[in-house]
């Protein structure tokens, strides 16, 4: 009890604010059933599972149409003789595997398809070993420069290959080429109005130097993309463990792009192991064929010599050896899922 001045004699329990407290708190929710909601009568969803494969039906529609019936109808040729005879009474002569037969025998399919090996595969290792430096370069540079480079890579990828092909052409020109004209400025003899197109050697070199232009942006800007996504944190913890830059590539950057590289090495050996146009276009397959890869050799054989039904056969086991080489790849990107 607790007397005021005025002589008002007010109460104070001790469990006041304990129930001032306990007024304030929020009541306990009732003890009535609960409602469960409802559905609602609209459209019905579909399972989970289903949805997936109903939305790429129209892309796996268009695949069957347009790759799938050609390339059936293509392997149906391969085992026919179709030559200009057949194709003008358009009564093709069922011939089986005397085709297939012919070309596993004959020496001069296995050199174009050693020559078309030996020229992806170096190709393929200069677009992978340029692409990366330039796509660690880009990374490395300022936001200016970098802007200038990336501008200048998509030039060259998006230029059609038909006009680089000329370019090409003109800078290896016997009279007037810019090939010429600097071999002599470095002291070179014999480069006066030297035909660089002499020999298969020299035109599958000048066509590789052409797919590696063209293909490094590819490379070059998805090696960028894939540095970005490595912290900043990684390369400071790996320098002040002392590594050095090599290092940290190899260690640290590698195996997280891994996936990257796989996949685009993957990419690129198709790209080239299919290139057509740059090496018929540079010198239609010559000198005598010394330049001729496969899908050119196919060409030749069905449009040039009238033999389509050879050139549905080496079609089909082009695209036979290209599977059986991507299986590795395709065992290594499984593996590399796997161990995530």
């Amino acid at each position: 009890m607790t007397v005021h001045s005025q002589g008002v004699v007010a109460s104070a329990p001790e469990d006041a604010p304990g129930r001032a407290a306990g007024d304030a708190q929020t009541p306990p929710p009732p003890s009535g059933p609960k409602e469960v909601p409802t559905p609602s009568r609209g459209r019905r969803r579909l399972p989970t599972g289903l949805l997936p494969y109903l939305l790429l039906t129209p892309a796996a529609v268009s695949l069957l149409v347009l790759l799938g019936y050609p390339l059936i109808r293509n392997l149906i040729l391969s085992f026919q003789q179709v030559n200009r005879k057949e194709l003008i009474t358009r009564k093709p002569k069922w011939i089986g595997f005397d085709n297939f037969g012919e070309l596993l025998t004959d020496s001069t399919f296995w050199t174009v398809v050693v020559r078309s090996f030996v020229f992806m595969g170096i190709t393929v290792l200069l677009i992978m070993v340029i692409g990366t430096l330039i796509g660690i370069l880009l990374n490395s540079l300022g936001k200016a420069m970098r802007l200038v480079l990336s501008i200048a890579l998509l030039m060259a990828w998006a230029t059609p290959i038909v006009a680089s092909v000329t370019v090409f052409r003109w800078l290896f020109d016997e009279q007037f080429g810019v090939a010429n004209w600097f071999m002599r400025t470095l002291g070179f003899s014999g480069y006066d109005q030297h035909n660089w197109f002499e020999t298969g050697t020299s035109t599958l070199t000048i066509v590789m130097v052409l797919i590696v232009w063209g293909s490094v942006p590819f490379v070059a800007l998805n090696m960028y993309a894939g540095l970005t996504t490595v912290g900043a944190e990684l390369y400071e913890a790996a320098r002040m463990d002392g590594a050095t830059n090599t290092r940290i590539f190899r260690s640290v950057v590698f195996p997280i792009l891994r996936p990257f590289f796989l996949i685009t090495t993957f990419l690129e050996v198709i790209w080239v192991f299919k290139a057509f146009a740059q090496v018929y276009a540079m010198n239609q397959g010559g000198p005598d064929g010394e330049s001729q890869t496969l899908p050119v050799f196919a060409y030749i054989i069905g449009s040039g010599q009238g033999q389509y039904g050879m050139a549905a056969a080496i079609s089909v086991l082009t695209i036979l050896i290209l599977v059986v080489v991507m299986s590795f790849y395709f065992r290594l990107i499984l593996k590399q899922e796997d161990e995530q």
